[in-house]
């Protein structure tokens, strides 16, 4: 894994073996991030990364000058690896070991992006009760967006809050608006 833009432009980093992870590529990573550098300023915006894994768009944020960004994981080593390398680059990342949904019912946090990551073999009940509780519990500012990676093979296009969908290789980005 790299970081792609920003003050640790070009850094790698590889994550333990032993981690349950699946991390984006660089392509399509770079894609995302050329969408969403088009409608934000990374130094003006706070974002959530659930089912972080290794950090990886986390650091990515991080490194473009997003000062605020919540990382949410089950497995502790994961947090774990997310913290070493905050620390190292002195990122300013808050890392929370806790099941995604428990997560999200509690949570009290408002970001201008949540990006999801859930294992592709997630079920559409699963992927929608991610989409709900985001727009129920207003976890997003009203000008903010809701980014989930998910496989081709899954639509989630008939979401209500659904606006577009990008495509690259056997990966999807789907994106929710308000």
């Amino acid at each position: 894994m790299r970081i792609i833009s920003g003050k640790h432009k070009g850094r790698r980093f590889s994550a333990p073996k032993k981690l349950p992870v699946r991390p984006t590529t660089d392509m399509a990573k770079e894609s995302l991030f050329n969408i969403i550098n088009n409608l934000y300023y990374f130094e003006n915006i706070s974002m959530m990364d659930l089912f972080a894994g290794t950090g990886n768009i986390s650091f990515e944020f991080a490194s473009r000058g997003t000062k605020e960004i919540y990382a949410v994981d089950a497995y502790f080593g994961c947090i774990k690896f997310i913290n070493q390398i905050s620390e190292e680059l002195n990122f300013n990342i808050t890392a929370y070991k806790s099941d995604v949904f428990k997560f999200l019912e509690k949570t009290q946090l408002q970001t201008d992006i949540i990006f999801a990551d859930p294992p592709y073999d997630f079920s559409d009940e699963n992927f929608f009760k991610i989409i709900s509780y985001v727009f129920e519990k207003k976890l997003i500012t009203e000008e903010g967006v809701l980014i989930i990676e998910h496989s081709k093979h899954t639509s989630l296009s008939k979401h209500d809050h659904f606006d577009y969908e990008k495509r690259y290789g056997g990966s999807v980005f789907s994106f929710f608006v308000n």
